[in-house]
């Protein structure tokens, strides 16, 4: 969502349009999913700052709906650029925000983690009418709607105020827990996570 930490920012989404949605029962949490579909899906290993495992979350990815952003996650994390990116703006019942490979390497100095992005070129909108509610993934961006790159979030509920705002590259399938176990941050300062859990391995499955 922001890119770019305490900057003023607005948000976009993706324009598309998508076949129709699934959902699978999570009977432990009582939320509904999104079920699976062909494709590449986004294994992501979540740990504590000091190095504790938290567990894992899986995102089918939706090349069909955003594909160059899809190529772009898919690119990174083969790379190993999100291995120890920490999870730097997390808002209670709304969003966890990662994926800044510039600033947000944990074990670092992270106090610059909103405000970085990838070496490769920012990517245009695709925008599509997937909307946001739980699980739902998309990319953080700047005022520019042509400045996602390398930072995503991963929604705790539905925002229809994102809707139609917002590049949609995938949706939560497993790892519910995991995801509302991600250490949140402080609401007065806009998610600001002090000593933040962060991904420690994240891999791409089932292309």
């Amino acid at each position: 969502m922001f890119k770019g930490f305490g900057f003023p920012i607005a948000m976009l989404v993706l324009g598309a349009a998508i076949w129709g949605t699934f959902f699978l029962y999570d009977g432990a949490n009582g939320k509904a999913l999104a079920e699976d579909t062909p494709g590449p899906n986004l294994v992501i290993e979540v740990a504590a700052s000091d190095g504790t495992p938290k567990g894992t979350l899986v995102i089918d990815l939706l090349p069909h709906v955003a594909p160059a952003h899809v190529e772009r996650i898919i690119a990174l994390a083969k790379s190993g650029a999100y291995d120890g990116v920490v999870f730097h703006r997390v808002i209670d019942e709304f969003m966890a925000q990662t994926g800044d490979v510039q600033f947000g390497k944990q074990g670092g100095d992270i106090t610059e983690a909103g405000r970085g992005a990838s070496d490769m070129p920012d990517l245009k909108a695709e925008f599509s009418n997937i909307p946001f509610k739980l699980g739902t993934v998309g990319m953080a961006r700047s005022n520019n709607p042509d400045s996602a790159n390398s930072q995503f979030f991963i929604m705790f509920g539905p925002a229809k105020n994102l809707n139609g705002k917002y590049t949609v590259v995938g949706r939560l399938i497993d790892g519910l827990p995991t995801l509302y176990d991600i250490k949140l941050g402080d609401k007065a300062l806009n998610g600001l996570v002090t000593d933040p859990d962060y991904m420690a391995k994240v891999t791409v499955v089932d292309e």
